[in-house]
């Protein structure tokens, strides 16, 4: 049937044999008309084939190990810059003869033995190479922005397909980094003059200097966020940072109060001696400008409705499990992140949270037994470590991250970070305010746990005087 030929080749579809095919045209009344060359859409009949190939995949046997593909000679390119066209190929018409792409299909293979893929993983992987591999002859290089388009087109798996390409060595990231979108759209706005000395500072921050160390990429972000409304506002009368005066500092400061002040003020001493170390400056107009204490007020323990409430939205057994961490154990996001299976000892019943060990309550216990079955009914073949792994994760090795773990309880007065700081609240309101005690149970800096240790104080202070009864630890 030249005519289904042609469909099934049009959509990118696999040849399929014709017992296959029959029921569905015996089923179609009606027929679209569509142009040559488009790609199957995403829940069409056609991509039912689709799963049907994938499941036969799944049964063949794994492909025979080889090595390396080695040629005596290669045809140097005559064009380095010249890029390829990977839209045009069709999978159903790869040479499969290719010795690059039985090498692919072999580090394929393994990296879904030794990572867990599942069958239709498998499947698109192996479609993906056999469109980037047709034709590659060695010393070629597949770059990201040749094959991102193409793939995406073809509905396949963009990520697993470059882990393969990264194992077969020939893949060259050259897709452009978030950090440089960001820092764009950061300094949109500011006079040219201030946006270049912005950006030196900027990338001096996350890269390090000759005389400073690279700074975390979210304290980067922070700062360059810190000082943009005061560089917005100098760039409306200015072009350098030399021409700001200590006068334009302190005007700005005026219109901040409380932390925001605080957390401009360091930052725009960074920006200012930075400069000033550069040569860009004459004199540090941001010098002697007090930062000042920031007044801390009495944390407050969370209301039983509030809890109440976040339990209610925690009806997956990972967000029960989180919040459990979280309310129970004062664990961060990122720490919760970070655990892996390890970490859970349960015959022991311990648990590893940020290198301190911690006995294992009958709830949490509960909780981290009923995620576990869960996980590994959801993901019985994952080979990723971590203790919480989802859709994403569990094909990999990383970490979940931390919007997910967030995002059952977001919009909830009683957040993860809440019921942190609720807990480390109520352990020194039932053991005593002594700070000692919190930064030995949960790890805290001594400036944080005295801080718990005074807002505790002040609870039981007002409870006494209240009651008519004098507080734990005294006052």
């Amino acid at each position: 049937m030249p005519g289904q030929t042609q469909r099934k080749t049009a959509t990118g579809m696999p040849t399929v044999s014709g017992e296959v095919m029959t029921p569905w045209l015996q089923a179609v009344r009606h027929h679209q008309l569509f142009f040559v060359g488009l790609h199957y859409r995403r829940g069409s009949a056609l991509t039912a084939l689709h799963h049907v190939k994938a499941r036969e995949a799944s049964r063949r046997p794994p492909p025979v190990s080889r090595s390396r593909p080695r040629t005596g000679w290669r045809q140097l390119p005559l064009f380095e810059q010249v890029p390829r066209d990977y839209g045009r190929l069709d999978p159903a018409a790869a040479n499969l003869a290719s010795p690059w792409l039985a090498w692919g299909k072999h580090l394929a293979h393994q990296l879904a033995e030794a990572r867990g893929w599942g069958r239709n993983i498998r499947f698109a992987v192996n479609r993906g190479l056999a469109v980037v591999l047709t034709g590659y002859v060695e010393g070629d290089v597949i770059r990201h922005s040749e094959i991102f388009t193409p793939l995406r087109a073809l509905d396949l798996r963009v990520g697993h397909i470059i882990t393969v390409l990264e194992e077969v060595g020939i893949f060259l990231d050259d897709s452009e980094p978030s950090f440089e979108r960001w820092l764009a759209e950061r300094l949109e706005g500011l006079a040219p003059g201030i946006a270049a000395e912005a950006e030196r500072w900027t990338r001096v921050l996350r890269d390090g200097g000759p005389r400073s160390l690279p700074r975390q990429q979210e304290t980067v972000w922070l700062y360059l966020n810190r000082v943009r409304p005061a560089l917005l506002t100098w760039s409306n009368r200015y072009d350098h940072l030399r021409e700001v005066t200590r006068q334009d500092v302190l005007t700005h400061l005026k219109t901040l109060h409380g932390h925001h002040r605080q957390d401009q003020l360091v930052a725009l001493r960074s920006l200012f001696t930075w400069a000033k170390r550069s040569g860009l400056v004459f004199r540090n107009p941001a010098s002697r400008i007090k930062v000042g204490q920031n007044e801390c007020s009495v944390l407050q323990p969370l209301a039983s409705a509030q809890i109440d409430r976040s339990v209610a939205a925690a009806n997956t057994p990972a967000a029960r499990l989180v919040l459990a961490l979280a309310a129970v154990h004062a664990a961060r996001v990122a720490q919760i992140g970070t655990l892996m299976l390890d970490d859970a000892d349960v015959g022991n019943r311990r648990l590893t949270i940020a290198g301190r060990v911690r006995p294992l309550d009958d709830l949490t216990l509960k909780l981290l037994l009923e995620w576990l079955e869960h996980r590994r009914k959801r993901w019985p073949n994952t080979a990723n470590l971590h203790l919480l792994v989802n859709n994403q994760t569990a094909t990999g090795t990383g970490h979940v991250s931390n919007h997910w773990i967030s995002a059952p309880l977001r919009g909830q007065e009683a957040t993860l970070e809440r019921l942190r700081v609720d807990r480390q609240l109520e352990e020194a309101m039932v053991q005593g305010p002594d700070p000692l005690h919190l930064a030995e149970v949960f790890g805290l800096h001594e400036k944080t746990a005295m801080r718990y240790a005074d807002s505790a104080r002040a609870l039981l202070e007002q409870a006494a005087e209240a009651d008519g009864r004098v507080p734990p630890g005294g006052v």
